[in-house]
């Protein structure tokens, strides 16, 4: 991983996420870029209709860009969001830099648009995405970027508790395995994450009789890549309840997952695991939807 992308704004949520991205970009040797995004009149939220489908989707994920427009209470957000950035960067040791280079630096961009639109376009040309979980009772505005990212960027997302010391994630990986080729990317997408761990579960609920490969074979190639593992066999009727149930049981600081749209839910891969994990869940979670 060399680009780590951050959604920042001056907001707690996005200290949490700048820590651990800054802390990570410091494991990984990546360069951070901050990113503030602005919206305006022309940035209208136009969303798929697979997206719409879907179990992620909410009805404020439909207006909370609309909102954001209509309340017009930006301010100096994006210039308090900068000096949050700079702080950070040099808490960190990085320097910051105007444009790319081999080496790792801290560049901070603005962007003018809806999430959705933008994720999509500099998602896929980065390594990662960090943002922190919105609050339930939080502005919509910080879930629907989180969803953006999910949804849109084509990059896998880490996805923060607002709360809690992260001091240690990765450092005992866990991987919801469900046989499905959603998991197998995400799994490609953390190997530099799981390279550094002391400990990495693969987490199964169930026969593993869909089609794909099993635990097993997923061991036997993370060990090509000098990936030790052990594999947590649940049995529960709510996959939700085993992934999380396996992950406190194994001291696991971290959870690496596929996401699945309506139409993997109905296939009954991992059933609504997603939506639980995006949600309800306080955990740090790597997620790939695809």
């Amino acid at each position: 991983m060399k680009t780590i992308y951050i959604p920042v704004s001056d907001r707690p949520e996005c200290v949490v996420a700048l820590q651990q991205g800054f802390t990570l970009g410091q494991q990984l040797s990546a360069s951070i870029i901050g990113c503030h995004i602005r919206s305006h009149s022309d940035s209208a939220v136009n969303l798929p209709a697979e997206t719409k489908d879907s179990d992620l989707y909410t009805e404020s994920y439909d207006l909370a860009w609309e909102n954001a427009l209509a309340e017009k209470s930006e301010g100096n957000d994006s210039v308090k969001a900068q000096l949050l950035f700079d702080k950070m960067a040099q808490q960190f040791d990085y320097k910051l830099c105007k444009k790319s280079s081999g080496s790792a630096c801290a560049m901070w961009t603005e962007k003018v648009g809806s999430p959705d639109r933008l994720f999509s376009i500099f998602g896929p040309v980065s390594d990662l995405i960090v943002v922190s979980r919105p609050a339930k009772k939080g502005r919509s505005v910080a879930n629907t970027i989180m969803l953006g990212a999910v949804l849109n960027a084509a990059a896998p997302v880490l996805i923060l508790p607002q709360s809690g010391s992260t001091n240690t994630l990765g450092q005992r990986i866990a991987i919801a395995w469900n046989q499905s080729p959603e998991a197998a990317l995400a799994v490609k997408a953390a190997l530099p994450l799981l390279q550094t761990a002391k400990e990495v579960n693969i987490i199964t609920n169930g026969a593993e009789n869909r089609p794909g490969p099993k635990a097993k074979h997923l061991a036997k190639y993370l060990a090509f890549w000098g990936i030790n593992t052990n594999h947590i066999k649940e049995k529960e009727s709510n996959d939700s309840v085993a992934l999380m149930q396996a992950y406190k049981t194994s001291q696991s600081d971290l959870l690496v997952m596929g996401g699945y749209s309506r139409s993997r839910f109905r296939q009954q891969l991992f059933g609504g695991v997603t939506q639980y994990m995006l949600h309800e869940a306080k955990i740090p979670v790597f997620m790939l939807h695809t």
